[in-house]
């Protein structure tokens, strides 16, 4: 729809607007971290913890989250299925991109107003360490407002004729329902219904996901009427308001960072040295390099991005065909999906209750499978050697090895952070980012103040994305857990494999992982899906490591699918290549990897046993 790709705000108020948005969402995140590494060093070296420390970690984070989603609104950043929407004629898409703008006007204005309203309610009231309840409440009305704000310009910048065409079609909908409720209200359908309607409809007409997961949820508290809207704004807060999700803004950010003070150009550089020369050695050049930097950043198209600028681009050098370049990209990018610390890992692990050091583990294995089948597919297929040495660079060899030694140190300090206690996974994330401007000031001498400060915009305003469509799919999960979805699921599921096997369980799971990971962004289909079936397996006598793994995977394969998965998409504006140049090549990379699924589903020592060997 035209609100998911409308990149400019035209108006010069909203563009202050903007301005102001950037800078305090970058300023809560800088100010957040701040207060992660004060703490820890307090705790660690002083013996003096910071009591007050996760309550304004957390209040930063839920602030910056929705104010860092504003901005990403203004730009049109918010994901969304377009798939749909275009195949409509002109007129029945303008109608549609209009609808859709006016409903993420309302739902965000809606949301301001509760989060307001909550603060003012909560007046008076603490957290468990003695500050204002209210301080968490007010600047995510605040940031709310100002994505309503920026939504309203959206759908004022449009032909007046299609505002209110869009404007009709939202108000005609909400009138039909009245008069069928007032007419005949025993035949109207039940809430859960009219939720899954809503969902679909509104998602096939390309509301970005954050907003038509909102939407179904507000479907319910509207239609069913007895709960109160504040209750909608304090889900979506709660949904956010955790110190583990911290880490998810903070390797979002060590991402940029590496991007802007060179380590990734570095590391690329030396592994083409390595193995440039080999046959298929580009392609082995990719696939390692998305191992490494999905064990650093964390953020999947930041090392889709980092890797993609580089090497699609050196694809093209070589005449190799740049299709298969990006094909190969988001194979890899499916098969980096469990290497530490990846965002999905984390956030499966907050929704299931999961333990993230175990997840981390977990995902290991799996990866080094899925990356040795792409790699031995890479040098059976690959190209000539010296076709691939024609794009190694000449760099100087010591000045590469001292960005990858650096860049490395990186990678050990997670792991040895995580296995030595040291620190949590949201602490470490911390300290990654603060390696990474140490490295790009003081040893690259590559990082300004200036590059650092939009690598901080650029983070606030991606974690923003994400997680407001947590925030939003928290919503959800609280209404579909009043109505006993869950339970409903599992009893069905159970039922199921007691009369076909587990086998079939973790086949269906499989399936709707892939399917909705298509269709949803990942962190969306694992908020409502994982607390689902997670369950499930757990009766079942799956292990809940193993079945976390497997989701994941399964998510992976479905957001890099065609037609519509969202992250070929991204991959392919990457690599600046039409998407049906691709998809023959991924539907063979993904058959692959759908291959290494099974025998990790199938054959649980492959998630299971470094876990076990590291006591989790």
């Amino acid at each position: 729809m035209e609100l998911a790709v409308a990149g400019r705000v035209a108006r010069p108020g909203t563009r202050s607007l903007l301005l102001a948005t950037d800078w305090l969402a970058a300023a809560m995140l800088a100010a957040d971290l701040a207060v992660v590494i004060g703490s820890v060093i307090a705790r660690s070296l002083f013996n003096a913890p910071v009591e007050w420390a996760d309550d304004v970690a957390r209040g930063l984070m839920v602030g910056s989250s929705f104010f860092g989603a504003a901005s990403a609104l203004a730009r049109g950043e918010n994901p969304g299925v377009a798939f749909f929407v275009e195949k409509l004629p002109d007129g029945a898409r303008r109608v549609a991109d209009s609808a859709g703008a006016v409903l993420v006007t309302v739902i965000a204005a809606y949301a301001a107003w509760n989060a307001l309203k909550l603060g003012w309610l909560t007046t008076g009231q603490t957290t468990g360490s003695g500050l204002p309840l209210e301080w968490t409440f007010y600047p995510m009305g605040a940031g709310a407002a100002c994505m309503a704000v920026f939504a309203g310009e959206i759908v004022l910048r449009r032909p007046a004729r299609e505002i209110a065409s869009g404007l009709a079609l939202v108000v005609v909908a909400a009138c039909a329902y009245l008069a069928w409720d007032a007419l005949s209200p025993a035949t109207v359908p039940e809430p859960r219904t009219l939720m899954l309607v809503g969902f679909v409809v509104t998602l096939m007409g390309g509301l970005p996901i954050g907003f038509a997961l909102a939407l179904a949820a507000l479907i319910y508290i509207w239609v069913e009427g007895s709960l109160p809207g504040v209750i909608f704004a304090q889900q979506m807060a709660r949904g956010i308001d955790n110190f583990v999700l911290l880490a998810i803004p903070f390797f979002i950010l060590v991402g940029y960072l590496m991007e802007a003070n060179g380590m990734s150009v570095r590391l690329i550089e030396l592994l083409q040295r390595l193995v440039g020369r080999m046959r298929g050695g580009l392609n082995v050049v990719m696939v390692t390099s998305m191992v490494l930097f999905s064990g650093i950043s964390g953020s999947k198209m930041a090392d889709v991005a980092a890797v993609g600028s580089v090497l699609v681009p050196a694809a093209r050098r070589s005449k190799q065909n740049p299709g298969q370049a990006v094909a190969l990209l988001a194979a890899s990018a499916v098969m980096a999906e469990t290497i530490p610390p990846c965002i999905n890992l984390i956030i499966l692990g907050f929704v299931a209750n999961l333990s993230i050091g175990g997840l981390f583990m977990a995902g290991l294995l799996p990866a080094g499978l899925m990356a040795a089948a792409l790699i031995a597919v890479s040098i059976l297929f690959g190209t000539k050697a010296a076709e691939a040495a024609e794009v190694i660079p000449a760099g100087e060899v010591g000045r590469m090895w001292t960005g990858a030694v650096v860049s490395l140190g990186l990678i050990a300090m997670i792991f040895i952070g995580f296995k030595s206690g040291f620190a949590t996974a949201t602490e470490i994330s911390a300290f990654a980012a603060l390696y990474a401007v140490v490295v790009g000031a003081a040893v690259f001498r590559e990082l300004s103040f200036a590059a650092a400060w939009r690598c901080f915009v650029f983070a606030a305003n991606r974690s923003g994305l994400v997680l407001f469509i947590v925030a939003a799919a928290q919503s959800l999960a609280f209404v579909l857990t009043l109505q006993q979805v869950p339970h409903m699921v599992a009893e069905a599921m159970v039922t199921l494999s007691h009369s076909t096997g587990v086998w079939m369980f973790m086949l269906l799971s499989i399936a709707i992982l892939i399917v909705m990971g298509s269709v949803l962004e990942g962190a969306a289909a694992l908020i409502i899906f994982g607390p689902l079936l997670l369950p499930v397996a757990a009766q079942l006598g799956v292990a809940p490591l193993h079945f976390g793994v497997v989701l994941v995977i399964a998510m992976g394969i479905g957001l890099f699918a065609p037609p519509l998965g969202l992250g070929l998409y991204g991959a392919c504006l990457i690599g600046d290549v039409p998407i049906e140049r691709t998809i023959k090549p991924i539907l063979g990379y993904l058959a692959l990897l759908f291959a290494c699924l099974l025998l990790i589903a199938f054959v649980p020592g492959v998630s299971l046993w470094l876990p076990h060997a590291f006591g989790y």
